[in-house]
């Protein structure tokens, strides 16, 4: 049922590894894991019908190894290890003291390392070069201390597993405000936030009037003069026009569905926008794949009822079964017992029933489902209450009303990204439409290609007799079916892409899912490079007319640091060019044999296995092996052994590789046959010079060398143009998009945040 995408993933970032490296779990062990862990609660806390926890991990484990619901990354990666913290969604408070800041960037860190991201509101700082009594200095204001948290999140890796993700918020009223519209201009600036304007009522009156509004300093809430609201408002349609960001929140309406506004107001979101919380609270998030929920031609309601009613139960029990990062996030989140039940593969789901995403139909439906996943999840969390009690912050809550059955949670539904489980799950993502129908991956180092297709449209191809290789070539140069001949009008108006659809559709299916969702939707809207500000402007306006909490844009090609791009869409009329790349060289492909030597060279490492290839043209690969050592020298020379495999099979002259290398010194030189090893590298560059030594010589190869299979260097090969520079993107998707920190593929701007459909890369779920 996993696709070898989805065990790749699986394998690189959630799978548990031994101390070396090594991968010791398979999926349907990480499944067990995970439902096991999350179960043992119910040990403690009653359930009518389910008292025996062994009963309750069959039933989650059977509704995460169908797919047909996935909670988020840090609960599959963290459930039942020894660090089992497994909230995807924080939000820290930042207050407006130099104690305040750095107790947020401490627990930020922390944050981070364990695979949450975090959200900040800086409306708190006070404005740039205001007094600071205690010191009789000068503020820097909230966009310095942005800067600060994003060096923090840079130095922050997460163990590989998820980097860090930010959101920076700031009120509309806040003195510093263009400044920190500005911010992202400079897009090698805040490079580890997104960042939305917390737009209030009064702002959006202000704008339609063409008025001016009131500023508001966060010391002692003293009146900082007027602006100008439709500036303001252009101010950010042009940022968002231009880079993406910021985004809006809607922040008024957010607290007025704030159920426990009597606690405290909310003034930030987590990273993508969806989740608003209050300050030091967490939220657990999972999503149920609505593409399975599909049976004989209509919604499987009986199956979404036992997966709204088990996901509910398991998002619960995460809450207790979780590791806090500290103290006070564990106050604030056990006192509310937020989770949130969304949906991934709506695409999907309309696909097989037949519903264009662009239509009255879909819109409708997307209502309707969300509406019945809310009253379901609503139901168990009654239930749950009755048996364990209602959450703590109930009474004075808007809950807490006559009529009403106390609830276990604040609230029970969200509509998330799904980034990287969506790839797990083999869903389309979150509520987005499809991002393509079909796509090439491309492997530079070995020309190879493979085309991937949607499922669906595959096998409607294959049914109805139009399929072929030529038309699948077709369709992966921009992604879209909308211009490919072949393609019967009615298969078309199915398989629509987020280019596709009009912006308007992008809204009106954002809010419907709102209307039904406690908390918020994550949604990009899409649009090509040729939308206007106008476009920009008009989806703003909407999403707050049409009742969103929040709303987000992306214009295609209005990053300028992006990958090439391959396809149609690579190059319009008025469209700015992206920067000049230097380097434009394809290295040759790699034949099925090679002839080669090896070369073993002793290091302060253990012994270094050189084996350096050639073909017709001369030297263009080598491999290494490092013994029995393992760990980061045998991470190292392997690292070190593609780039050098790119450079010669790029044209690099070997005398120039071998100059690079040599000299190089660690801590452990050692003597080799009386000569002098500085380090793994400097043992590479010997190998490559007795390998250059031969070829003048005319010395025959030692051996003849296939890819080293015990090696398996094949599928690392296949990552290796991560971080180079050609005229093919090792992904091609429409119109491009920003390259992918891991694997150097187009990253997909959906649901608020960003994935890479080749490698699992996502800054959300």
């Amino acid at each position: 049922m996993l696709t070898a995408n989805a065990l790749r993933v699986l394998e690189k970032r959630y799978l548990r590894r031994d101390a070396d490296g090594l991968t010791i779990e398979t999926p349907e062990e990480m499944f067990r894991r995970v439902a096991s862990a999350v179960a043992e609660p119910d040990a403690r806390l009653p359930f009518v019908g389910r008292r025996d926890p062994s009963s309750t991990a069959r039933e989650f484990r059977e509704i995460l190894s169908s797919l047909d619901f996935l909670p988020n990354s840090p609960t599959l990666m963290n459930a039942g290890r020894d660090y089992p913290q497994m909230s995807a969604c924080f939000v820290l408070p930042v207050e407006d003291s130099m104690e305040g800041i750095f107790d947020a960037l401490k627990h930020t860190a922390m944050i981070h390392k364990t695979g949450g991201g975090t959200g900040f509101s800086f409306s708190r700082l006070r404005p740039k070069n205001s007094q600071v009594r205690s010191t009789s200095g000068i503020a820097s204001g909230p966009v310095s201390f942005m800067k600060v948290f994003n060096a923090a999140t840079e130095a922050v890796k997460q163990g590989g597993a998820r980097r860090g993700a930010n959101m920076g918020i700031l009120r509309v009223d806040h003195p510093d405000i263009l400044e920190f519209i500005h911010c992202k201009r400079d897009l090698a600036e805040v490079t580890n936030f997104n960042i939305s304007v917390a737009v209030t009522d009064e702002f959006m009156r202000a704008v339609r009037e063409g008025s001016r509004y009131r500023l508001v300093s966060p010391v002692a809430g003293a009146d900082a003069g007027t602006l100008d609201a439709r500036e303001v408002f252009e101010e950010i349609v042009e940022g968002a026009w231009r880079c993406g960001d910021p985004g809006v929140v809607f922040i008024d309406r957010i607290n007025e569905h704030n159920p426990t506004r009597h606690v405290a107001e909310i003034e930030a979101t987590n990273p993508c926008g969806e989740q608003p919380l209050m300050p030091n609270e967490a939220c657990v998030l999972g999503s149920i794949h609505l593409g399975r929920m599909v049976s004989a031609g209509d919604v499987d309601w009986t199956r979404l009822t036992r997966v709204a009613s088990a996901a509910t139960h398991f998002l619960d029990n995460v809450i207790e079964a979780n590791l806090y990062p500290i103290p006070a996030i564990e106050a604030v989140t056990r006192a509310n017992r937020r989770v949130g039940v969304g949906v991934m593969g709506w695409a999907d789901m309309l696909i097989r029933l037949g519903l264009p995403y662009d239509s009255q139909e879909a819109v409708d439906l997307g209502g309707r489902v969300m509406a019945f996943i809310d009253a379901e999840t609503k139901r168990t969390s009654a239930q749950l209450a009755a048996d364990r009690g209602a959450f703590a912050n109930w009474p004075g809550s808007s809950w807490d009303r006559e009529g009403t059955p106390p609830l276990r949670n604040a609230t029970t539904t969200t509509v998330a990204p799904t980034g990287t489980i969506s790839i797990i799950a083999g869903a389309s993502s979150g509520i987005e439409p499809l991002f393509a129908v079909s796509y090439v991956r491309r492997n530079v180092l070995d020309d190879d290609e493979l085309f991937e297709v949607h499922p669906l449209f595959e096998q409607i191809a294959r049914e109805r007799g139009f399929h072929s290789e030529s038309l699948m070539r077709r369709v992966a140069e921009s992604g879209s079916v909308q211009h490919v001949d072949g393609v019967p009008a009615d298969v078309k108006r199915l398989f629509v892409t987020a280019h596709d659809i009009a912006p308007y559709w992008h809204v009106r299916m954002q809010a419907a899912f709102q209307q039904h969702a406690d908390n918020g939707v994550s949604k990009t809207v899409n649009f090509d490079a040729h939308a206007t500000r106008d476009d920009v402007r008009s989806v703003y306006m909407l999403a707050y007319e049409m009742g969103c909490k929040g709303v987000t844009v992306f214009r295609d090609g209005c990053r300028d640091k992006q990958v090439l791009n391959v396809g149609a869409r690579a190059a319009g009329a008025g469209i700015p060019e992206p920067p000049p790349v230097l380097i434009k060289i394809a290295p040759r492909p790699r034949p099925i044999e090679t002839s080669g030597s090896t070369r073993r060279v002793k290091t302060g490492c253990g012994n270094l296995y050189v084996t350096v290839n050639t073909d017709e043209k001369g030297p263009f690969e080598l491999f290494t092996s490092m013994g029995k050592s393992g760990g980061c020298a045998s991470a190292q020379s392997e690292a070190i052994s593609r780039l050098v495999s790119l450079a010669m099979r790029a044209g690099v002259e070997m005398e120039s590789i071998t100059k690079h290398l040599r000299g190089i010194r660690c801590h452990l030189p050692v003597y080799d046959g009386g000569e002098q090893v500085l380090s793994c590298p400097d043992a590479i560059g010997i190998a490559l010079r007795h390998a250059q030594q031969r070829a003048a010589d005319g010395s025959p190869a030692i051996a003849v060398a296939p890819r080293p299979e015990s090696m398996e260097l094949e599928p690392a090969y296949a990552e290796a143009p991560a971080r180079v520079a050609s005229p093919v993107a090792v992904l091609t998707r429409p119109g491009g998009g920003l390259g992918c920190p891991d694997c150097g593929s187009t990253l997909a701007h959906e649901g608020g945040c960003v994935a890479c459909y080749t490698c699992g890369f996502s800054r959300c779920d």
